[in-house]
């Protein structure tokens, strides 16, 4: 029994000072989905090339709380036309408390979006689908690697890059 309360109450003063980050809310931002050449693209026998594009951008929404939005453009083109095109914005809101100022942009710039990653990629799935084509599992994106380009991008302009989280793209 003492040793209950003792780690409850060893818990309880250090929530008060350990980093805590809470998913507040995911969700579609903006979603667009197009099949331009319907009904003409079925009968097509030519493969599309498959063009896909990210963007990462990051807002304060209140104090403590940050949205994290990916932004995906993706399209299918052959030399017949458009097969189609498919635009979403899929968002998080993320609380942070007690989180160091130097730990901000790397959990905002790469473990949010991967954390986001997965059900965005569900969507983009699903409304492939639903333009009547065979569904779209996008690879996995290594936002680690895209936010240390973006470091190096701005230290080679002559910033810090320290604690600097501005919108990425690949």
């Amino acid at each position: 029994m003492a040793d209950e309360q003792q780690g409850a109450g060893g818990n309880g003063a250090d929530d008060n000072s350990q980093p805590q980050v809470s998913i507040l809310a995911q969700y579609v931002k903006d979603l667009s989905v197009e099949n331009p050449s319907a009904p003409q693209v079925y009968s097509w026998q030519v493969q599309p090339q498959l063009d896909v594009q990210f963007n990462l951008n990051v807002e304060g929404a209140q104090e403590g709380v940050h949205e994290v939005t990916l932004k995906f453009d993706i399209s299918a083109r052959s030399e017949n036309g458009t097969h189609f095109v498919i635009d979403l914005s899929y968002a998080g809101l993320f609380a942070l408390r007690n989180v160091p100022q130097e730990a901000l942009p790397p959990f905002l710039m790469i473990e949010a979006p991967r954390l986001l990653f997965p059900y965005a990629r569900q969507v983009i799935s699903d409304a492939v689908s639903s333009t009547g084509f065979p569904p779209l599992m996008l690879d996995p994106i290594d936002f680690a690697a895209a936010y240390m380009a973006q470091l190096e991008a701005v230290q080679a302009q002559g910033g810090s890059g320290e604690n600097e989280p501005a919108p990425t793209e690949a």
